[in-house]
């Protein structure tokens, strides 16, 4: 090939190149228009991830992430559950717990919210080195590093409800349980909400469960005052409530009235496997005005986990 015949294709491949990156540029601006301006928009609960520096879990954790990114919705919901553990105490482990799980959180492309589960309350076993007077006890770790335990945000004519559904037992164990305080907060939460307007409620420990109709035994598996909650969103809109805690896989209709999922998990049983012969993953969740429809994605751990136990 010529001097002057090689000049000529490397310019037009160049030229290709150029006008093909505009081109994806365009389409992923105007996919981003379009989905700006509809009704309809999609978002994930992703519960139980018990990050750890052992076990593999990060890179289980940056699994996920990688695959929410790849199915790119509008916003990530939590379910709690976020490390493993600070109930214990021991102020040090704790702090570089809440480090990695915020720093790997980062990792998302998208807004990340947060709800407090049970392992992620500080210091509040018998056992702990610390005790009730640490600034950081119960719920302080938490906010620290992550914010408020209970919240509200909008998005595109709906209402989310973020729960802190955590209370400590007097012998010193955590139970399910939303407080007083918290309870006030959300009436007049709702008292800005109109009736019609859809709502979607996060907590850790569930409201409602078939677990213990499936396999029997007690425990905190629910929420023990879970009907006054219930009882305050009786003139609203309530469309669905995302559940954690029990790395069960679930979803419910209230009689056509809301809808229920209790979200899995992405840790499994503690890095090791299934619990509950539950696939680890999350759930990917679309709106299209009122219209709810999800699935269970499972984002690759079981396979990698196989593989790095050869």
């Amino acid at each position: 090939m010529s001097r002057m015949n090689l000049c000529k294709c490397l310019l037009f491949s160049a030229l290709f190149t150029v006008l093909m990156g505009l081109f994806s540029v365009a389409h992923v601006t105007a996919q981003g228009a379009a989905k700006a301006q509809s009704n309809s928009f999609e978002f994930v609960f992703l519960t139980d991830i018990h990050i750890r520096p052992d076990m593999n879990a990060p890179i289980g954790f940056q699994m996920a992430i990688d695959e929410v990114n790849r199915l790119n919705p509008d916003f990530v919901l939590t379910g709690g559950d976020l490390i493993f553990d600070a109930l214990r105490g021991n102020q040090q482990r704790s702090d570089s717990l809440f480090t990695l799980y915020k720093n790997m959180s980062k990792g998302f492309n998208m807004p990340v919210y947060h709800c407090l589960g049970n392992h992620d309350l500080f210091a509040i076993y018998e056992e702990s080195p610390e005790g009730e007077n640490h600034p950081d006890y119960k719920y302080g770790m938490f906010e620290r590093y992550l914010g408020e335990t209970y919240y509200s945000f909008n998005y595109k004519g709906w209402h989310f409800i973020v729960l802190n559904s955590l209370d400590v037992t007097e012998d010193k164990r955590y139970k399910g349980f939303v407080h007083g305080e918290q309870l006030q907060w959300l009436k007049n939460d709702l008292k800005e909400v109109d009736n019609t307007t859809p709502v979607v409620v996060v907590t850790h420990i569930p409201f409602i469960s078939t677990w213990k109709f499936v396999n029997g035994g007690s425990g905190t598996r629910t929420v023990e005052n879970a009907d006054e909650v219930f009882a305050l969103f009786e003139n609203y809109n309530l469309k669905l409530v995302l559940q954690g805690h029990i790395h069960w896989k679930e979803e419910g209709f209230v009689n056509d009235r809301f809808h229920f999922i209790t979200g899995g998990s992405i840790a499994g049983n503690a890095w090791k496997g299934r619990r509950h012969n539950t696939r680890e993953g999350f759930f990917y969740i679309k709106v299209n005005d009122a219209v709810l429809s999800w699935e269970y994605v499972d984002h690759g751990w079981e396979k990698k986990r196989l593989k790095l136990a050869e």
